[in-house]
């Protein structure tokens, strides 16, 4: 398929490309499917090898947000039922982060519900993060906690932060169908304001949302002009209480195609699986360990995940290995803060689309498990 050919050359230069040869790879047949995700495969062993980095969640403040992100089962009026509670004790919080290193987590990533830290919420969690790195020899980790003001960045650095996440979620065009209680470019001056700091840009998108493969090259294409070192990729989970709840618009095979177009976009990325993988990838996880090289192990913020056991058994029956933490994850240009290539652009030519209806899959709610152990209960983690 010459489609295929040209973008894994590509891939293998780091360079950009077509909207044209994105738009073309989500419409690829399921027929296809097998040979996209080969040929994606290649990209990701170019830069990855076989290695599987693993993150691990902790929610440190559960609920209780003002914002109205529609996808989230913690937002202003959300009638999902998950754990609410307020700040973790930096010793509960680095309880937590130990249960997930211990299962073989590299990194551990620091996440509170609200629209942004105040001041003292930043030396919180900067505790926090001293803690975890006085108790976890080599561990990375990331702090996600909303809509950064001038200085804390530097702040979270200098605690000891590795890294910071903020999604994009969605392309710009869409934003406001989505979120009204802020900006598509707050969002973006968050990443920037983590990438000035000297910290991990680490930033993704969420798929199922309604959104058309547009808004989804569209997105994608913005996240590699903000060259973050960690995209995450996460499918809706519909949580039934949120206005997104009905949004059951992914196949398993869907899945794989976008997780291929982001590893096309971004070849020298860390390309995360995340929240959402057991909801709609189902019984085809395996295959996307041949497109994303890195995976959150057990739960999420408010649902539960894979057993981590299950987790580790399937990365090995696929072939491949556990990163460690004596281990760098990027490329080596990339490790040393060289700009990932942006050659190609956009070039001309038709948009290629299928002629098939949309693929919409059976409603599922039955996979959506809300989460009740871990962080914030008296239960143990799912590591």
């Amino acid at each position: 398929m010459d489609l295929l050919n040209t973008l894994v050359d590509k891939g293998l230069r780091r360079e950009l490309p077509t909207r044209e040869e994105a738009l073309a790879v989500l419409a690829t047949s399921d027929d296809e499917l097998l040979d996209v995700v080969a040929a994606a495969g290649k990209v990701r062993r170019q830069w990855f090898g076989r290695r599987v980095k693993l993150n691990y969640l902790v929610n440190l403040k559960s609920g209780l947000c003002p914002e109205d992100c529609s996808y989230c089962s913690q937002r202003l009026g959300s009638k999902a039922e998950i754990l609410k509670y307020t700040w973790l004790k930096p010793e509960e919080a680095s309880k937590a982060a130990a249960a997930g290193v211990a299962g073989g987590a590299k990194r551990v990533c620091l996440v509170a519900s609200g629209r942004g830290p105040t001041d003292r919420d930043v030396d919180r969690v900067s505790k926090t993060i001293e803690a975890i790195k006085e108790e976890n020899e080599g561990v990375e980790v990331c702090a996600c906690l909303g809509l950064l003001s001038d200085g804390q960045a530097e702040r979270l650095r200098t605690a000891g932060a590795d890294a910071y996440n903020h999604n994009l979620n969605t392309s710009e065009g869409t934003y406001g169908d989505i979120t009204t209680t802020h900006t598509y470019a707050d969002r973006v001056d968050t990443v920037q304001k983590a990438h000035a700091a000297g910290l991990s840009a680490c930033s993704g998108l969420i798929a199922g949302m309604g959104e058309s493969d547009e808004d989804l090259v569209d997105v994608v294409f913005a996240l590699r002009e903000l060259d973050p070192d960690s995209v995450p990729v996460n499918f809706l989970i519909p949580f039934e209480g949120t206005p997104l709840a009905k949004e059951w618009n992914l196949t398993p095979q869907r899945a794989l195609r976008i997780l291929a177009m982001v590893r096309f976009v971004c070849p020298d990325v860390e390309v995360r699986l995340a929240g959402g993988r057991e909801v709609h990838l189902r019984t085809l996880q395996p295959l996307a360990l041949h497109l994303a090289n890195s995976i959150f192990l057990g739960d999420y913020l408010t649902s539960e995940g894979q057993a981590g056991k299950a987790d580790l058994e399937m990365i090995a029956d696929a072939g491949f290995e556990v990163e460690g933490t004596d281990t760098t994850t990027l490329p080596e240009h990339r490790a040393d803060a060289a700009s990932c290539g942006t050659g190609g652009g956009c070039g001309s030519g038709s948009v290629c689309s299928s002629d098939e209806e949309p693929e919409v899959s059976a409603a599922r709610p039955d996979l959506v498990a809300v989460r009740r152990r871990g962080a914030g209960t008296d239960l143990a983690p799912n590591a």
